[in-house]
């Protein structure tokens, strides 16, 4: 992080700087400001708040105070509404730009680029899909290749309409994303030709949809508009699916770029900031939650993670908590994608981990220098797109003196999801 005096000589000063306004940067501002934390002011490049649930016009987002189920969109607005209500204020069209200093803040929007002194800063940007470039997908370049997100903005913009989409699709992916986006297709009048997911099962909620196991996209094909996509599947044997519209699902990845370039240590696995059981990063005074950290998690785990973020900065404002992340590195190994926290503080914290792929009865294992802190057989099937948790008692026996906590699993595949 630049320790040089920012660009203009001066910075407008705030208490909590928030930078992105989802689930957890919406939350994490109406707990603080409710607080009494001073002013706190939520960054948004969008021109609205609300992040991703805007455009997830579906139930599965809680019940408002009358019962009554909220989607996507209902959920944005309640989420902004006690934010500001809270106090916070929400700034949209505005992103940051990067680093002037510790806790300053560059940012840039139609009235001009503007530097801000924060006495914390909380990351909640968000992740997104990996796009096609990201996969390396070959073939040509034509139109019709979507991320979940990218339909999602089209059907918004324009609504449910084939002409603006498409008339055949194929979706990739094997987790509930993908179940969302053949529901979304089918509501704008769009046929799904085909599911293509690399493990042994799909998802629950394809609907019916075909499904194309142990199989992966390996080229696009069209000119000017996508004409079909090669698959191949477990035995090499590749055919071609025709399509006008491939929707790519899943495989998230942090919106890390303003972590990256403070410096923040990255975690392994994830790639968002590196944090301990407090969300604290490892540069004094900045915090992360969300998406961020861990995409695909959903919206209401997110702001659940922006009020306990909350916390912990009003614990730094306070002057009861005002170091970096510290503690012992967790990692993840074996068929585990990822684990959460990367530190292991002195304070008993439970861990949430992933695994890779569909894991049947594993056999979960913590060690430490080799030798074991905890073992358990897991019930069941641990499907990739859902997180574990484990409970923290095991923490006692780690030693604060040793090295690495490795976190990992055995276990058959191909089991019922």
């Amino acid at each position: 992080m630049n320790d040089g005096p920012d660009r203009e000589g001066t910075a407008r000063a705030v208490d909590v700087l928030v930078v992105g306004a989802g689930p957890a940067g919406l939350a994490a501002a109406a707990r603080l400001a409710a607080a009494g934390a001073g002013r706190v002011e939520v960054l948004e490049r969008e021109g609205e708040p609300g992040g991703a649930p805007r455009f997830c016009a579906r139930p599965g987002f809680g019940a408002d105070a009358r019962g009554r189920a909220l989607d996507g969109p209902g959920y944005a607005r309640r989420a902004v509404r006690a934010a500001l209500r809270a106090g916070a204020v929400v700034r949209t069209g505005v992103s940051a730009t990067g680093w002037a200093g510790p806790l300053l803040v560059g940012t840039a929007s139609p009235a001009g680029p503007e530097t801000l002194r924060a006495r914390a800063v909380v990351l909640a940007t968000g992740a997104r899909e990996r796009s096609r470039a990201a996969r390396m997908l070959a073939g040509t370049r034509p139109a019709g290749v979507l991320t979940t997100g990218e339909l999602q903005r089209t059907v918004d913009l324009f609504g449910p309409r084939p002409e603006r989409i498409g008339r055949r699709a194929v979706v990739v992916g094997g987790d509930p994303v993908a179940g969302h986006a053949v529901r979304l297709l089918r509501r704008a009048g769009v046929t799904v030709a085909a599911v293509v997911c690399e493990g042994p099962r799909a998802a629950p909620g394809t609907g019916g949809a075909p499904v194309l196991t142990e199989t992966v996209v390996t080229e696009v094909t069209g000119r000017g508009r996508l004409a079909g996509v090669t698959v191949r599947g477990r035995d090499g044997r590749t055919r071609t699916v025709g399509c006008d519209t491939l929707v790519l699902t899943g495989d998230w990845v942090p919106e890390h770029e303003l972590a990256r370039a403070g410096g923040l240590p990255l975690a392994p696995g994830g790639r968002g900031p590196l944090v301990d059981a407090a969300l604290r990063t490892g540069v004094p005074g900045v915090f992360a939650a969300g998406g961020l950290l861990r995409g695909g998690e959903p919206a209401v785990r997110a702001a659940a993670e922006g009020r306990a973020v909350a916390d912990a900065v009003l614990a730094r404002l306070d002057g009861r908590a005002p170091g970096p992340a510290a503690g012992l590195p967790v990692r993840a190994a074996g068929p585990l994608r990822w684990v959460h926290p990367g530190l292991l503080g002195p304070e008993p914290a439970p861990l949430l981990l992933r695994a890779e792929r569909a894991l049947v009865r594993p056999v979960l294992t913590v060690a430490q220098d080799g030798l074991p802190l905890h073992r358990a057989r897991l019930g069941g099937t641990l499907p990739p797109w859902r997180t574990l948790r484990l409970g923290p008692r095991w923490t006692r026996a780690a030693d604060p003196a040793g090295g690495p906590v490795v976190v990992t699993a055995d276990g058959g595949e191909d089991g019922p999801v």
